[in-house]
């Protein structure tokens, strides 16, 4: 006797309910931080530090507008090593990875990536770690460098305060994004007061990159490294829906500086002369 399938012939309904991939909501987010890998390159300048001139906001935005546009035209190669690590806690049980890579860039839009070791959960290193250096290449096209540019096209910047340390001076902003377009951030920069660069950037997604994801926090540092500032350091934190966390931080070293044309070509920052204050204008 044959059996007859009651299903045959029957239409069943697509679930809409979205698949929980842990690993998905780390990528969305570090595909955004590749936006952030680009070099802030500026004279190295061995002076005792000062009290910065006092500039009015609308100055500093034009001075690190213009700055980092010669930075970019500057830098023409670099190479160094990273270290790559992801800790996750949370639905699925906990998994962390660690991958270390050499990193080639060459003027205008080239990075070469070699993996020199990966341990740890393989899902991360192949749908992580490699999805973002793939993401890191594609950030360097003229489009998406030109959405995430940190100009006044794509912010509104709100100079709220200045710091200032043994390595110096640096004005502090907010950011807010104009839009909430998934290449952009809101939060907080650091420029230093001389140079014009950012030194350091906290923030988050202007949009969620996942419905996973509840809130992601970013930090990046940079160093000097001969006449440029790299990046130094990047600690990332996503908070899951369902419960748990995912982080990411990443180590720059071994910096070499493989092609620059510093020079005669860098304008000369707009400053106010013969004044010496702590604060500054608003």
């Amino acid at each position: 006797m044959k059996l007859h399938d009651a299903t045959r012939g029957v239409t069943k309904p697509i679930a809409t309910e979205p698949r929980f991939r842990p690993e998905f909501a780390i990528l969305l987010l570090l595909i955004q931080l590749a936006l952030f890998q680009s070099a802030n390159a500026q004279p190295l300048d061995e002076s005792p530090a000062v009290d910065p001139v006092p500039l009015t906001a609308e100055q500093v935005v034009r001075n690190l507008t213009e700055m980092n546009l010669h930075r970019a035209q500057s830098l023409h190669g670099f190479q160094g090593t990273r270290v790559y690590r992801a800790v996750y806690r949370g639905f699925g049980g906990p998994r962390s990875a660690e991958m270390s890579v050499n990193v080639k860039y060459l003027s205008p839009g080239t990075k070469e990536f070699t993996i020199l070791s990966a341990t740890g959960s393989k899902l991360i290193v192949d749908r992580v770690f490699k999805k973002l250096l793939e993401a890191e290449k594609e950030a360097l096209a003229p489009r998406i460098q030109q959405r995430s540019a940190l100009t006044e096209d794509n912010y509104r910047f709100t100079l709220i305060d200045c710091e200032i340390d043994g390595a110096g001076a640096s004005y502090v902003f907010e950011v807010e994004p104009r839009s909430r377009d998934k290449f952009l951030y809101r939060g907080r920069i650091w420029v230093d007061a001389k140079d014009f660069a950012v030194i350091r950037l906290e923030g988050e997604p202007a949009r969620n990159p996942s419905f996973w994801t509840k809130k992601a926090e970013i930090v990046q540092a940079y160093m000097k490294v001969n006449d440029f500032w790299l990046p130094a350091h990047n600690r990332s934190v996503t908070a899951i829906r369902l419960g748990g966390h995912a982080e990411l931080t990443i180590e720059y070293t071994d910096y070499q500086i493989t092609g620059a044309g510093m020079g005669s070509g860098l304008p000369v920052p707009e400053t106010v002369p013969n004044v010496n204050t702590t604060r500054m204008r608003k």
